[in-house]
């Protein structure tokens, strides 16, 4: 049997031209997004990161540019990592809420 669903906020696709533009330490690349949520969301990469570890994120939505930090929570070798943010400022958080109320919506 599987456990009920206990995410806090609900996750969402993202558009295709939904993009991150990430830096963990010395690392830096620009990925694609794989889900969404004002929690968190899943961006695709080859690129491993640890688990824990502080990443600065610049989201390129439809609405606008979202800034955040986040922590990497899970990580899919060769695919991808999970991350849930952490800190944004107040008007990102606007932007956030918005694509992903929009999304949902839709």
């Amino acid at each position: 049997m599987f456990a009920p669903e206990q995410r806090y906020y609900p996750r969402v696709k993202p558009p295709k031209s939904a993009v991150a533009a990430w830096q963990a330490g010395t690392r830096r690349g620009v990925s694609f997004l794989d889900s969404l949520s004002v929690g968190g969301f899943f961006v695709r990469t080859k690129e491993s990161l640890p688990v824990r570890c502080l990443v600065k994120i610049l989201l390129d939505l439809p609405v606008g540019q979202v800034r955040c930090r986040a922590i990497v929570r899970r990580v899919r070798e060769n695919y991808g990592v999970a991350v849930q943010i952490i800190a944004m400022d107040p008007s990102d958080r606007a932007r956030l809420f918005e694509q992903v109320r929009t999304l949902l919506i839709a």
